[in-house]
C-alpha cells in the first residue's frame, strides 16, 4: 500500500536500526523533525486512512493493519535485539513495549496535527522512551 512505503520509506535507515536507546531517540528527533518540515500536516497518512476506511473497508482494513504490523515489528526486531543482547532486564516485553510505542506515536501525530506543533508528540514518544529505558540492565547503564 503507498501509504505503508511512503510512512516506512521516510523513516529508513532509522528504521531498520532501533537497536539501542540513542537509535530510538534518533528516530524519535527525525519523527519530530519530520512533522515541523511538514508544517504539521497530514499526521500519518496510515492512521489517517486506517480510522476513515477501517469500519468501512475490510480490505483496506487489511491492508492498513498489515502496514502498521509492518511498521511495530521494526520496532519490535531493534527491542528483541536490545533485550538477547542483556541491555533490557529479562522482565522487559519487547512485543508489549513495541505496540507501546507504535500506540503513542499514532496518537502524539494525530494531537500534532490538531495542535500544529510537536509537543504532544516528543511527550509522548519521551514517556515511552523513559519506560523503555527503565527496564535496561544495570550492565548497560
Amino acid at each position: 500500500m503507498y501509504q505503508t512505503e511512503q510512512v516506512l520509506g521516510a523513516q529508513e535507515p532509522l528504521l531498520s536500526r532501533l537497536d539501542s536507546m540513542e537509535a530510538l531517540r534518533t528516530w524519535r528527533d527525525a519523527i519530530v523533525q519530520l512533522q515541523i518540515e511538514r508544517q504539521y500536516k497530514g499526521g500519518c497518512p496510515i492512521g489517517s486512512f486506517a480510522s476513515e476506511l477501517a469500519d468501512m473497508e475490510p480490505a483496506a482494513r487489511t491492508e492498513l493493519a498489515a502496514g502498521l504490523m509492518q511498521w511495530e515489528l521494526a520496532i519490535r526486531k531493534g527491542l528483541r535485539a536490545m533485550n538477547e543482547r542483556g541491555e533490557l532486564r529479562a522482565e522487559a516485553d519487547p512485543d508489549n513495549l513495541a505496540m507501546a510505542l507504535l500506540t503513542a506515536l499514532q496518537e502524539g501525530l494525530l494531537l500534532t496535527q490538531c495542535h500544529k506543533e510537536t509537543s504532544p508528540l516528543e511527550a509522548v514518544m519521551d514517556a515511552v522512551l523513559a519506560d523503555i529505558r527503565s527496564f535496561r540492565s544495570a550492565a548497560s547503564r
